[in-house]
């Protein structure tokens, strides 16, 4: 491609590069000119325009982001993905369905080191999106790009980007409740959890609730109804052994974890009740402010069961914003 400063006699079929005032309105760049548009800017006494030509094998902005979004997501169906039209040399990538982006960085990578005029940009692996958000844009930042160039990136993008699922539809949920408990809290708990949930297209199957005791909780966990099950105490989680991972294991489960390197949310515990997932919820979830329970809810309800490896790196990235209860609790006075 060749930019630059042209006479303007010699524009014509030329993409303009930067908008024109013509006659109390404006010729737009990126606008292919025509013989018309010479003629009037011609008469308007402009002598000179700026413009981008293309060489033999380039292609054209829209038509590279169009080959190269569809490279990237063959089938969108298959992928939970929409694919927006191009427009100035860009194509947005949607998500049609509730889960988690998966994109394939090696893919990505190698694709933005083609070209500089040839991008793409994603949400970080593991976002949660539902249906309508962008999830990826593709931008060809110049008029037009070298087709062996675009082979290239279309060959090293192919199908780097999907959305992982959701593939475990329902969850039950245990609240339990400490002496002079006031009742509001296990009816926001119930609401929040909904939320949370219907954010995933997952359904609320059951709500039960039980004094906060191990042998009350291990009968109501045991008959609790959903795919994954959740359990929210009305007394914090401080052990692997307090009653919430102790009513787990008197239903017959197992505790695989207790503790995890996300602030809020370090109390969580994790476990299985028979082939259904567990998830002890720190207090915090009262809250529908995002904490490490929501990176584990979306992960388990993907089908992805996440275990020490996988929490452990979530501590990068996982110190997420102060609560108005606690503004700076990490830190201590300066004297």
């Amino acid at each position: 491609m060749r930019f630059g400063p042209v006479p303007l006699d010699q524009a014509e079929g030329a993409i303009l590069a930067h908008s024109q005032p013509l006659d109390g309105h404006r010729l737009r760049k990126g606008r292919v000119l025509t013989s018309e548009d010479i003629a009037a800017l011609a008469a308007a006494g402009v002598a000179e325009l700026t413009v981008a030509r293309l060489d033999p094998g380039d292609v054209a902005e829209d038509a590279a982001a169009a080959r190269l979004a569809a490279a990237l997501v063959p089938d969108p169906a298959a992928a939970g993905l929409t694919l927006s039209a191009p427009f100035t040399g860009r194509v947005n990538v949607n998500a049609a369905v509730p889960g988690l982006v998966a994109p394939d960085a090696a893919a990505i990578g190698a694709l933005n080191r083609i070209d500089p005029a040839i991008t793409l940009a994603t949400l970080a692996p593991q976002a949660r999106v539902t249906p309508g958000m962008l999830v990826g844009t593709i931008k060809i930042i110049s008029y037009a790009v070298p087709g062996a160039r675009l082979a290239e990136a279309e060959q090293a993008a192919r199908a780097a980007l999907r959305l992982r699922r959701v593939t475990r539809r329902s969850a039950g949920l245990l609240l339990s409740e400490v002496p002079g408990q006031a009742p509001k809290l296990s009816a926001k708990a119930r609401r929040v959890t909904e939320g949370r949930l219907g954010a995933l297209g997952m359904e609320l199957a059951e709500v039960a609730v039980t004094p906060h005791e191990p042998a009350a909780m291990a009968e109501a966990l045991a008959a609790l109804k959903g795919e994954v099950l959740l359990i929210l105490t009305g007394s914090a989680t401080s052990d692997a052994h307090d009653t919430g991972p102790e009513a787990l294991r008197r239903a017959g489960g197992t505790v695989t974890r207790f503790g995890m390197p996300v602030d809020p949310g370090n109390l969580l515990f994790l476990g299985a009740l028979g082939p259904r997932p567990v998830i002890g919820l720190p207090g915090c979830a009262r809250s529908p402010a995002l904490n490490g329970a929501d990176w584990v809810l979306e992960r388990i309800a993907c089908g992805l069961d996440p275990g020490d490896d996988d929490i452990a790196a979530m501590g990068v990235g996982g110190l997420l914003k102060e609560i108005p209860q606690r503004p700076q609790p990490r830190e201590r006075g300066k004297s």
